[in-house]
């Protein structure tokens, strides 16, 4: 694979804005280990290997053990695996990163504002729709694993 540019080199303010970004979800409420479910899901779907990498030594690092990783892909038959409300998350994720087949469903949607506040709501769909930035810069700009 050959090298392409680099976003934050080329269009500082562009990748600035995208830290600020990262500097509202690392304030938010939502559980650590809730923001790396997003980031591995959102990222496998997008087949970014460097996000991929990158967020499941950091769920590890943050006390996520090795079989749950393993298993987010296949979240929905890991039955006992993933809470409700990990779940759902996960199910939110999906559906907006694959937002081009129907996005964030009024199923979903309805189950979620029950199940969650507006403000973690909110955060939650910050949350994918800021990975999924991340990923698309880092695979339409062949980001290598370990750079």
């Amino acid at each position: 694979m050959e090298k392409r540019i680099k976003i934050d080199q080329i269009a500082p303010q562009a990748y600035k804005a995208m830290l600020g970004l990262e500097g509202f979800l690392a304030k938010a409420k939502l559980k650590k280990s809730h923001k790396e479910l997003i980031k591995i899901r959102a990222s496998q779907i997008n087949n970014c290997a460097y996000c991929i990498d990158m967020h499941t030594k950091d769920a590890l690092k943050n006390g996520e053990t090795a079989n749950r990783i393993f298993l987010i892909s296949a979240w929905r038959e890991a039955i006992g695996i993933f809470t409700e409300e990990e779940q759902l998350i996960l199910e939110m994720t999906e559906e907006i990163t694959q937002i081009s087949q129907h996005g964030l469903s009024e199923k979903t949607y309805e189950k979620a504002s029950r199940f969650f506040s507006d403000n973690l709501l909110a955060e939650i769909i910050m949350a994918v729709v800021i990975i999924n930035s991340w990923n698309r810069i880092a695979v339409s700009t062949h980001l290598l694993i370990g750079e």
